[in-house]
């Protein structure tokens, strides 16, 4: 973790933020994970279906609690948006590959205007924090993603930041391993500003739900390529609510 993500723990930022934690069988990491918010910011925890005491454990260490019973990351990810109420919403994997601290940042960032959407570039710390595979796949939907949309990023990792009623404005569909891709496709497609920063990326708690296996990748990468295929459809809503948070954040620098 680095230095400046510690300064940021304990700062309050003046905005209601919900962190949106998609969640199976994940007991092992949620103690830690949850000592991670920041001061005065909600966890919501989506329970997909887990059986490992997930849920309770969620409630005993202060979360608020979301059950989806369709399974898929995207629906998990859909559910905590949409029971979100903060101003801000975050997102967050739940198995301690990532720290939510560092998401404060995140926040500060499109709060002052100066993005619309702000992702986390993982960069593994230690043997087997990101498999060959996983990387690999993540290097393939990067480039299709730069030809798709223009812009140049490095990764589609899963900690990111944005205003709660621009997100919703974006109309996402997808409810499998596609809905992180669409987002930022969406994203672009409405003008938003996506920036991204580099975040330390640590050995996840248990077996990976989508990229633990050369076959989980191959799904992944195949349900984002359905979604590079969407002819551009973002609602004018969408692009309006962006532009409403620029101009109530101020210029961006």
């Amino acid at each position: 973790m680095t230095p400046s993500a510690s300064e940021d723990v304990d700062v309050v930022l003046p905005c209601l933020v919900d962190v949106v934690l998609p969640c199976l069988n994940e007991a092992e990491a949620l103690p830690w994970v949850l000592s991670r918010i920041p001061p005065g910011w909600r966890a919501l925890v989506v329970d997909n279906g887990s059986t490992d005491g997930s849920a309770d454990l969620a409630r005993e260490h202060g979360a608020t609690v979301v059950h989806e019973a369709r399974r898929g990351f995207g629906a998990a990810c859909h559910a905590g948006l949409t029971a979100a109420t903060a101003e801000f919403v975050c997102f967050c994997d739940c198995d301690a590959s990532l720290d939510p601290a560092l998401l404060v940042p995140f926040v500060r960032e499109v709060l002052d205007g100066e993005a619309d959407l702000v992702l986390g570039r993982r960069r593994p710390q230690g043997r087997g924090a990101w498999p060959a595979h996983a990387r690999a796949g993540n290097l393939a939907l990067s480039l299709m993603l730069r030809r798709r949309t223009g812009l140049r990023l490095h990764d589609l990792g899963p900690l990111r930041a944005a205003r709660r009623e621009a997100l919703l404005g974006l109309d996402l569909t997808d409810r499998r391993s596609g809905y992180p891709l669409q987002m930022v496709v969406r994203a672009a497609d409405a003008g938003w500003h996506v920036t991204e920063h580099d975040v330390p990326y640590l050995p996840r708690s248990g077996a990976s739900k989508v990229t633990g296996t050369w076959r989980g990748t191959w799904q992944a990468v195949r349900d984002m390529s359905r979604v590079l295929a969407e002819r551009p459809a973002v609602p004018a809503a969408a692009t309006a609510q962006a532009q409403t948070a620029q101009a109530q954040g101020g210029p961006r620098r």
